[in-house]
C-alpha cells in the first residue's frame, strides 16, 4: 500500500507563488511516474503535470505551462510542484498520483493514465 501526503497549501494573492510537496511512503517511489492533478470549486479533476520515474521528461497542462514547474527527488521519494504567477483561477484542491507504470510514449497517456495511488489533496487559494 502506498500513502501520498501532500503538503504547501495555502491562501496567496494573485501573481503570487507557492510550493507543493508530496511525501510517499509504502513502495518502491522511484519506480513510477508520479503528477499533479487539481480540482477546483464546482469543476472535475484536471491534469496538472506530470514526470516520469527518473524525472527526465516533464509534462504541462497547458494552462500552467510557463508557470508550473513539477520535479521529484527519488532520495526523499518527494514530488515538488512550484508555482508562479498564481491566478485565482489557479484556486483548487491539487492532488499528488502515482501511476501505473514507470514512463509513458505519448504524453495525453498522462492526462488520462492510469493512476494507482492518489493523496488526499491540499487546498490553494488564490486571491484577486
Amino acid at each position: 500500500q502506498v500513502q501520498l501526503v501532500e503538503s504547501g497549501g495555502g491562501f496567496v494573492q494573485t501573481g503570487g507563488s507557492l510550493s507543493l510537496s508530496c511525501a510517499a511512503s509504502g513502495r518502491s517511489f522511484s519506480d513510477y511516474a508520479m503528477g499533479w492533478f487539481r480540482q477546483g470549486p464546482g469543476k472535475e479533476r484536471d491534469f496538472v503535470a506530470a514526470l516520469t520515474f527518473n524525472g527526465r521528461s516533464t509534462y504541462y497542462a497547458k494552462f500552467v505551462e510557463g508557470r508550473f514547474t513539477i520535479s521529484r527527488d527519488n532520495a526523499r521519494n518527494t514530488v515538488t510542484l512550484h508555482m508562479t504567477s498564481l491566478r485565482p483561477d489557479d484556486t483548487a484542491v491539487y492532488y499528488c498520483a502515482m501511476y501505473a507504470n514507470s514512463d509513458y510514449e505519448a504524453a495525453w497517456q498522462y492526462y488520462n493514465g492510469a493512476i494507482n495511488y492518489w493523496g488526499k489533496g491540499t487546498l490553494v487559494t488564490v486571491s484577486s
